[in-house]
């Protein structure tokens, strides 16, 4: 039924790698994370190429909430209780960097006016919600990171005024132009069948290169066999409505711990995401088809939420999770990066480790992947 981020964007067409190449590093995978890769490579010198086995973020890159949001999956207060206050306020930190950079390099598609942590809609929910949304606000404000209390339309809970919003197709068009104009090299349509040290293989093609980096997080275990076993991967399902005339949502919602989140794209339309948790072993696929299930609990929460406005599209998109909630940044054969599995939370996440892999890549060590990995 289409995805609601395809309406008015043109995507780019690239070629399909056809010959043998050489590269300082090559990026596999340009969704979000592989396309920041691309570009940050290309703007440090390096001579770069990036392949895809589809089109650029035709995965959860180009599916997803369109959700901009600090921190890794898990809410603060447990990420200080399971990691320490020291790694958890470094982490929180790294994505509230990774998301002026985000907004600085497409801020055609990014909006920043913050996004709510909703514990209570205003129709009551599980009061146990709130307390622990609460909880993460005051761990937020212990360790000095901006957080208000938000009580209005949308119901109880804290709006993070760093968070916000974007356009997962718009900016994926904006780093592949970016990359290009930077010096990178796109080819499209070529899944990578081999990768080993030194270099990736396709059916029609190589690419011979010191560096690469795997960024495909739904899929890392089919590109990168020797770690399927530390991803499963993990289908998630949207729907969206024509526009809604009768509401008007301001912020971006996230709520039930990240299980529903929803937001009111200007112009007007309502697109909202969740309800996994009802369906958790159906759901723990990597088929890419929308479920009637899915749909239906969407749906309600859309009636619930007083939105009136018809179904327009639904659609799904598979990522990857891990047992520690943590997502993947390591080095899994000399000279190949595996990043990915972020656990739902890959807008930021993503970017903030695949360019960090670069990084890495270039000068042998990156901060931020020892505060991810320590």
């Amino acid at each position: 039924m289409g995805i609601v981020w395809d309406i008015n964007v043109e995507r780019p067409e690239f070629p399909q790698l056809t010959t043998n190449l050489e590269a300082d590093l090559v990026v596999v995978g340009l969704g979000g994370s592989g396309l920041t890769a691309l570009l940050h490579a290309a703007q440090r010198g390096l001579n770069v190429i990036g392949i895809d086995s589809d089109r650029i973020a035709a995965g959860a890159a180009g599916r997803n909430g369109g959700l901009l949001l600090a921190g890794i999956a898990d809410f603060h207060h447990n990420v200080r209780n399971d990691l320490g206050i020291q790694r958890a306020t470094a982490l929180y930190q790294n994505t509230l960097d990774e998301m002026d950079r985000i907004e600085a390099t497409t801020p055609e598609a990014v909006s920043r006016i913050g996004a709510l942590r909703i514990g209570e809609l205003n129709r009551g929910e599980d009061p146990d919600e709130l307390i622990d949304t609460y909880a993460h606000r005051d761990a937020l404000l212990a360790d000095g990171f901006p957080v208000e209390d938000y009580e209005g339309e949308q119901g109880i809970g804290i709006l993070i005024p760093t968070d916000g919003t974007f356009h997962p197709a718009k900016r994926a068009v904006l780093l592949a132009k970016l990359a290009q104009a930077a010096g990178a090299q796109i080819f499209t349509h070529s899944p990578a069948i081999k990768i080993e040290s030194g270099r990736v293989t396709t059916e029609h093609g190589s690419i011979k290169a010191k560096h690469i980096v795997v960024a495909v997080d739904g899929n890392l275990g089919k590109a990168l066999p020797e770690i399927s076993d530390q991803v499963q991967p993990t289908r998630l399902q949207m729907i969206s409505t024509t526009p809604e005339t009768k509401i008007k949502m301001q912020y971006a919602v996230y709520v039930r711990q990240g299980w529903d989140y929803w937001q009111q794209l200007p112009d007007g339309r309502i697109a909202i995401g969740g309800g996994r948790d009802l369906a958790l072993e159906q759901e723990a696929t990597d088929v890419v088809k929308p479920t009637q299930i899915m749909r239906d609990y969407l749906e309600r929460k859309l009636q619930d939420l007083g939105v009136t406005a018809p179904i327009e599209h639904h659609w799904a998109a598979i990522v990857s999770y891990t047992n520690t909630g943590l997502p993947i940044v390591k080095e899994v054969q000399p000279g190949v990066w595996a990043v990915g599995a972020y656990c739902g939370t890959g807008n930021v996440v993503g970017a903030l480790l695949a360019r960090s892999a670069v990084d890495h890549c270039i000068d042998g060590h990156s901060q931020v992947i020892t505060d991810f990995a320590s």
